[in-house]
């Protein structure tokens, strides 16, 4: 009993800490949006497709091409973002195409400062989040405020630090809600756990299912230091993102521009204390009154 109690008062802190974190996050990542190159990234790679383009290939022409791992881009519109009208709109086709991906590291050298460090990706061309859908609502005053509600909202993602260490963590904007203006808007979004409740680890043991500790340490199971690796811990953690929009077009109700989030990576279920991941990229979407 007084090791769960232990386990509550640490989790209630540990909680505490990172929603601090993330609101610092989110003010660090709305100053680095506003200085990101928006029109440089939107030029995109040489796969750089519109919606239209997209919708005209066939299987075999996106099959092991790395298209269907991308957004597609808007090629006219307008840099002008009062050109679209304020009202209450409906988005689908909300896509989120990583760029990069950084996760912060303590410095190598005594003293030094944490840092986000480039990571090698080692996932296949399976990450990007796609055909999200939701409510946006536009202001008189150029106010944004977007709420995601369902859509292939998570994409499992692993990247590699440059020592050598993994890095898993479920990329996700699940119920993200988003405030601010039609040029610069952000929120939190939840970050459910990497493995499930029902996920057994090399011991046998789960959240829901399997042993509650390692069957060759059955006198050991109330061990503080077990505590973590026994009690598994499922529960979501927040995330941060800052969208920017670089255009619009009225006539088609596309919408695009450049995001940057930041998130926790995979926990092990609870035994391990998360890294902060940061992502930037691009994204699109389409309005509907």
């Amino acid at each position: 009993m007084q090791t769960l109690k232990y386990n509550k008062v640490a989790n209630r802190a540990s909680t505490g800490r990172r929603t601090v974190r993330v609101q610092a996050s989110m003010e660090s990542a709305k100053k680095a949006v506003c200085s990101f190159a928006a029109a440089t990234l939107l030029a995109g790679s040489a796969q750089a497709l519109t919606f239209d383009e997209l919708q005209g290939l066939t299987y075999l022409q996106v099959k092991g091409s790395g298209i269907a791992n991308t957004c597609p881009v808007i090629e006219g519109g307008s840099t002008n973002l009062k050109d679209l009208p304020a009202g209450d709109y409906k988005f689908d086709k909300f896509c989120l195409e990583p760029t990069s991906f950084k996760v912060k590291e303590e410095s190598q050298f005594k003293g030094g400062e944490t840092e986000f460090v480039t990571t090698k990706l080692m996932t296949r061309l399976t990450y990007t989040l796609d055909e999200m859908s939701g409510k946006l609502k536009v202001g008189g005053n150029q106010s944004v405020e977007l709420i995601e509600e369902d859509g292939i909202d998570y994409a499992a993602t692993t990247v590699q630090l440059p020592g050598g260490e993994r890095v898993p963590f479920l990329f996700t904007i699940k119920a993200l809600n988003a405030k601010g203006t039609l040029d610069n808007f952000g929120g939190e979004f939840n970050v459910p756990s990497y493995r499930g409740s029902s996920f057994l680890d090399p011991k046998g043991r789960g959240g829901s299912t399997g042993y509650d500790t390692a069957v060759a340490l059955p006198g050991r199971g109330d061990d503080e230091e077990l505590a973590k690796e026994n009690n598994k811990n499922t529960a979501a953690l927040k995330g941060s993102i800052v969208l920017s929009t670089a255009k619009v077009d009225p006539a088609t109700g596309e919408i695009a521009g450049v995001f940057q989030s930041i998130q926790p990576s995979d926990t092990d279920l609870g035994a391990k204390t998360p890294k902060d991941v940061k992502i930037t990229g691009l994204w699109y979407a389409q309005l509907k009154k």
